[in-house]
């Protein structure tokens, strides 16, 4: 539907609501349309008045939806109108007209009512991550860094995860200024990155870089380079961290992982503690492997094969150079079936040790145990990202670590040729945001990328303080 260029009168709205297919939609269906093609406000308006006019009363999702197109166009006596209306034919809003408001009044000069809001919310819900960044982002432009980082400090208690582009508004809006409490709060955002090993894009770089540049008497320079294949930065000749994990470190990891993970408070979710112990009895019994191997999460690899046929490649693959193996199944696996062929099976129990849990048991907990177990040798392949487990380590040390270890340790393949099993290339180096103190090196991508990548980017940001 194309909305009028110009306010209609009630009988001109009624002639166009009859003529349309199904008129009990009719203002629905005109409303999107009006944010959709950013109608002018009054034409929305004149829309709004005959409906009132003509029923005594606005639904909410109409309500909602003129909201909608007015916080798009930034119309801020409008907005602060409709919550009026709101707040008193309503006793409780949602979170769509919450996130709606909160936006609005932030871009704005009355950007407080943003916070007063966000109280409001706080009383009913959890604030979602776009309340707190607009809240955040209203408090920057207008300098208020101390309040910017006090909402960020409350998201991340909250586990709201930020976005980079809220990460990378805090250099933005910081360039220039002084202060030690705000320099240790934006240090605190790259550790950030470095416990989550998470990669700035290139503009994110920048920011971080022209930040580094503008901080008063700081003397900081930033130079974008590649290290070399030895570790070591061509620009400062700084040797960046080791990758590989030291023998302590690997044990002090081991030993929380089996601590905390394994035998903390997640792993029976959908195991049965009769049946773990099973499994460490098979384990131990049988110690060390070589690779451990996630045989469900294989089998899934090429989508128009056959199951077993997948995981076949890989235990064949694997099985070369008389590695031991041991494949972790499902008890379903055992039955015949168009997925699972009994010969195949057979032959790859005569090249592996096969352990075949309940078909509901969530076998992440049990590739961890094996893998680490067998010692430092041992490496396991899946596709999973053992993202849960990581966020049940209790500090970033460990986490940091525990990102090491599956860096160094699982063995990627790739999804087109999976008789190829293939080793990430060993990086002598890690590939993380790290600092001396007077350098900071910084692995950023070209571009954005939302999803979580075991792709180490090549480019770095060296900056030094002269």
């Amino acid at each position: 539907v194309q909305p009028p260029e110009k306010p209609l009168q009630a009988e001109e709205w009624n002639k166009l609501r009859e003529s349309f297919q199904s008129p009990e939609i009719f203002e629905e269906v005109m409303f999107n349309s009006m944010v959709r093609y950013n109608s002018p406000i009054d034409v929305a308006k004149s829309l709004l008045t005959h409906v009132a006019k003509s029923n005594g009363d606005i639904a909410y999702n109409l309500l909602l939806k003129y909201l909608a197109l007015c916080v798009q166009q930034g119309q801020i006596s409008e907005i602060h109108d409709v919550y009026d209306i709101m707040k008193i034919r309503f006793k409780i809003l949602e979170s769509g007209a919450y996130n709606l408001l909160i936006k609005g009044l932030s871009n704005s000069d009355q950007w407080r009512m943003a916070l007063t809001l966000l109280e409001e919310v706080k009383k009913n819900m959890t604030p979602s991550r776009t309340n707190y960044e607009s809240c955040i982002k209203a408090a920057g432009r207008h300098q208020e860094m101390n309040l910017a980082f006090e909402l960020y400090h409350e998201m991340l208690a909250k586990d709201l995860v930020p976005t980079l582009d809220i990460l990378q508004a805090f250099f933005d809006f910081s360039r220039g200024l002084k202060g030690a409490e705000l320099q240790k709060e934006l240090f605190g955002i790259l550790s950030y990155l470095r416990e989550n090993q998470i990669y700035p894009h290139k503009t994110f770089m920048r920011s971080i870089k022209l930040w580094f540049e503008s901080i008063p008497g700081g003397n900081w320079r930033g130079h974008l380079t590649n290290i070399k294949d030895s570790g070591q930065c061509p620009v400062c000749n700084h040797q960046l961290e080791d990758s590989d994990l030291t023998k302590e470190e690997y044990n002090n990891l081991s030993e929380r992982i089996i601590r905390d993970v394994i035998h903390g408070t997640d792993t029976f979710r959908k195991t049965s503690p009769q049946e773990f112990e099973a499994f460490q009895t098979f384990v131990e019994n049988r110690l060390p492997f070589d690779i451990v191997i996630d045989g469900l999460n294989v089998s899934h690899m090429k989508p128009r094969r056959m199951q077993c046929e997948n995981l076949f490649d890989a235990v064949n693959c694997l099985a070369k150079n008389n590695a031991r193996l041991l494949v972790l199944g499902r008890r379903h696996m055992l039955i015949n079936s168009s997925n699972w062929k009994r010969e195949i099976m057979k032959e790859m129990q005569s090249k592996a040790d096969f352990f075949f849990a309940e078909n509901i048991s969530e076998d992440d907990a049990f590739l961890l145990y094996a893998t680490l177990r067998s010692g430092q040798h041992c490496k396991f392949v899946t596709r999973d990202f053992l993202r849960d487990h990581k966020a049940c380590l209790s500090d970033s040390l460990t986490r940091h670590l525990f990102r090491k270890w599956q860096l160094i340790y699982c063995v990627k393949s790739k999804k087109l040729f999976l008789s190829v099993f293939i080793q990430q290339p060993a990086f002598s180096y890690d590939c993380v945001v790290q600092t001396t103190g007077d350098t900071w090196h910084i692995p950023y991508k070209d571009s954005f990328e939302e999803k979580y990548s075991y792709r180490v980017p090549r480019k770095w940001l060296c900056i030094q303080q002269q």
